[in-house]
């Protein structure tokens, strides 16, 4: 992998704030992808399914808007001159497991472990994944400085997240057996941070993200697919559609995570990218849980105050590169 520093020019604050700006947008598609797909749970009862449709409809969403746009296809014609020159990898192209995994593992744990508690895990495991991917040059930008400011940020936010649902989490003490179900969204949150590490090199070797983000879709519609039908062969299913047509938009909303955090993965690096993110994915929340709150929905001065240190996490981890101008590698 490239360890070159990334051919950028320098950036005002104000870029720095519409960057910001757009990891809040693409983070809190997360919580409403997770509503919308635990409505279509309830709905047919399966969260295999559930979590197979979603990518489904996104999948028909991202060949629709990738063949039919000229920029679209200008993408896709770039693909094979990438894998032929090195650029792209043929394992780059799995990355949409590592979603379906994501979204299998919401749909699976956050009915059993509460969101509060899921929400933790993933913010673990995304901020390990950050520190990791940047270290080790998984992104396009190549390997990234690990100074006291990014591993302040992500130490940072995790606490934050902690305080943010620390209510709910005293509400919901339980055993052994639960808190192995943990780790489930941590692995997911860990891959995750690394599926758009690999989404950045798609982004940066198509100069745009449409191509990467169908590549995805389609590897986590035949991921969980296969899932689905291993399940139908052991205990056999009964497939249901639902009637309400939102319950189909978990698809279109996981499009916006996706290609934002690929394109954002190449201007500020894996762990800024995902510190960004997860402070999108508590502002949701907290949106939702006012806006539309559902039965246990918590909203403290604790929620609110941590969502807010989020933000002072993502600026803290920001502050070298926003003086200096663009993301530092080595």
């Amino acid at each position: 992998m490239s360890s070159a520093e990334p051919a950028a020019a320098p950036r005002s604050p104000l870029v720095w704030v519409f960057l910001l700006l757009l990891m809040l947008g693409s983070g809190m598609a997360i919580p409403a992808q997770g509503r919308v797909n635990a409505a279509l749970t309830r709905e047919i009862g399966d969260p295999v399914l559930a979590a197979t449709i979603s990518f489904s409809v996104g999948t028909v969403v991202m060949i629709l808007a990738t063949l039919g746009t000229a920029r679209g296809r200008r993408g896709l014609r770039r693909v094979a001159p990438a894998v032929r020159e090195g650029r792209i990898r043929w394992w780059y192209f799995l990355a949409g497991c590592a979603g379906g995994y994501f979204v299998l593992t919401q749909t699976l744990t956050i009915g059993l472990i509460g969101v509060a508690v899921f929400t933790v895990a993933v913010v673990t495991g995304q901020t390990l994944g950050g520190l990791l991917w940047d270290r080790i040059g998984l992104g396009p930008a190549g390997r990234m400085r690990l100074n006291p400011f990014r591993i302040g940020g992500a130490v940072l936010t995790v606490l934050a997240v902690l305080w943010a649902v620390s209510p709910q989490l005293e509400a919901a003490g339980q055993g052994a057996a639960w808190l192995a179900l943990v780790l489930l969204p941590l692995s997911a949150g860990f891959v995750q941070a690394g599926q758009q590490a690999i989404n950045g090199r798609h982004s940066a070797a198509y100069g745009g993200p449409a191509p990467g983000t169908l590549f995805n879709f389609l590897a986590g519609t035949v991921f969980l697919l296969l899932i689905w039908a291993g399940k139908a062969l052991v205990s056999g299913v009964d497939p249901a559609l639902s009637s309400v047509w939102w319950h189909y938009l978990g698809g279109p909303l996981g499009i916006i995570f996706i290609a934002l955090g690929a394109l954002l993965v190449t201007r500020v690096g894996v762990l800024i990218a995902a510190m960004g993110m997860i402070a999108g994915q508590l502002l949701g929340s907290l949106l939702l849980d006012v806006l539309l709150p559902t039965p246990g929905s918590l909203v403290t001065l604790a929620t609110v105050l941590g969502t807010g240190l989020t933000l002072v996490a993502v600026i803290l981890a920001s502050l070298p590169d926003i003086l200096r101008g663009r993301p530092s590698a080595r």
